[in-house]
């Protein structure tokens, strides 16, 4: 009876969506399903976080309004979180802002500054919501691959002088999802090289940069000389702090960028509930061994599963920061089919490459959101596939 708009009718399946069906299918089976597929962390709020969040839902002043901006508090506390890990000072009133979660804000941030027509450099295989805030905003995406043989790097001085010129922003994701691909400071410089020629924006999505591994520290794009003239850097508490429910983030960089991102917020939404930025505040200025805790979990669980699936005779992409595991198919298999098999065959759930894009046709991502014994099972259901 009533017709979805054309924005709609061009989204593509949301890929989770189609991941919760196949897995609701099993368990009506009475298989019991290994969920590897979305990356939502098993392991609890730390308990300072969870007191400091019970304490604020008992103020009065927590149950009106808040701002769209965020709580003072709230942004000086993620200026000094910032610059206690990069080196770099934000003045957190007019460079910093408050989200609720940075999905939103993903989302948003194009309709800013993206008119009808123009066009937005987004990568491939990629989060969906870099294409689809996009697409909302009348934009046109261009995709950027990210290949194996460029280290699951967008090549930049391949870009067609006649895309450059209409392009208003070029997204980012490092640490990578799903790839698992890391980048340095220096590589940053070279993209604020391109922003600053070609007057671009890059907008830099930082989700996992506290979950790494190793002897590698994931750098922001605004350590880099001139990135505040042209960056905006989204920030999550749900990966760093296992706080994915709760729904709080900030943006950081570009004034301007940032008042931009305020406008669209002013008017879509009524800000982040201030009991949840009082936890936010706690998990920000609060002891921060419980993420270094979380890294080591995921430290081992990264191990468990790389030797395991090597041992297989998987082919794994080594990952050195993020929660996810980048794997190549096996020969003979679609990442769909291979995906599907392993739902419907060993009540294991992972994502297809092909989700994220054409360019990861080929391989799955395993999220190692499960305790180790469970990955571990995981590994011998594998193994009895005889693939």
């Amino acid at each position: 009876m009533f017709e979805f708009s054309e924005r709609l009718r061009a989204l593509p399946p949301y890929l989770f969506v189609e991941l919760d069906r196949k897995k609701a299918e099993a368990q009506a089976r009475g298989m019991r399903v290994i969920d590897l597929g979305v990356g939502d962390p098993d392991l609890p709020t730390p308990p300072h976080i969870v007191e400091a969040g019970q304490k604020a839902l008992e103020k009065p002043q927590n149950h009106h309004y808040p701002s769209s901006a965020g709580m003072p508090a709230f942004r000086e506390a993620a200026a000094e979180w910032f610059e206690r890990r990069f080196g770099v000072k934000l003045d957190p009133r007019t460079e910093v802002i408050t989200l609720i979660g940075s999905k939103e804000a993903i989302a948003h941030f194009p309709l800013a500054f993206v008119n009808p027509g123009e066009v937005v450099l987004v990568p491939t295989p990629a989060y969906p919501v870099y294409h689809i805030g996009t697409l909302f905003a009348g934009g046109e995406t261009y995709y950027l691959p990210l290949e194996a043989r460029n280290g699951f790097r967008p090549d930049l001085s391949s870009l067609p002088e006649e895309v450059l010129s209409r392009a208003k922003i070029l997204w980012l994701n490092y640490p990578n999802n799903p790839t698992t691909a890391v980048v340095s400071r220096e590589w940053f410089s070279e993209v604020v090289a391109l922003a600053r020629e070609h007057g671009l924006i890059v907008a830099h999505d930082a989700a996992y940069c506290e979950l790494y591994y190793e002897d590698y520290v994931p750098p922001s794009i605004l350590e880099v000389p001139g990135a505040q003239e042209v960056a905006i850097e989204f920030h999550s508490l749900s990966k760093t702090y296992c706080m994915t429910g709760w729904r709080i983030g900030f943006a950081v960089g570009n004034p301007e960028l940032v008042k931009g991102l305020l406008t669209v917020k002013n008017n879509v939404d009524s800000g982040c509930f201030q009991a949840i930025q009082e936890a936010g505040i706690a998990a920000l200025t609060g002891p921060q061994d419980c993420v270094a805790e979380h890294r080591r979990i995921f430290d081992e669980r990264r191990r468990i599963m790389t030797e395991g699936l090597r041992r297989l005779g998987f082919e794994v992409y080594p990952p050195r920061a993020t929660f996810y595991l980048w794997v190549r198919t096996p020969e003979g298999y679609s990442s769909a089919e291979f995906c599907a098999r392993l739902i419907e065959q060993a009540g294991i759930v992972v994502t297809p490459g092909s989700g994220f894009g054409e360019p990861g046709e080929g391989y799955f991502r395993i999220a190692l959101t499960v305790n180790k014994e469970y990955l571990e099972e995981a590994l011998q259901r594998l193994a009895s596939l005889n693939l």
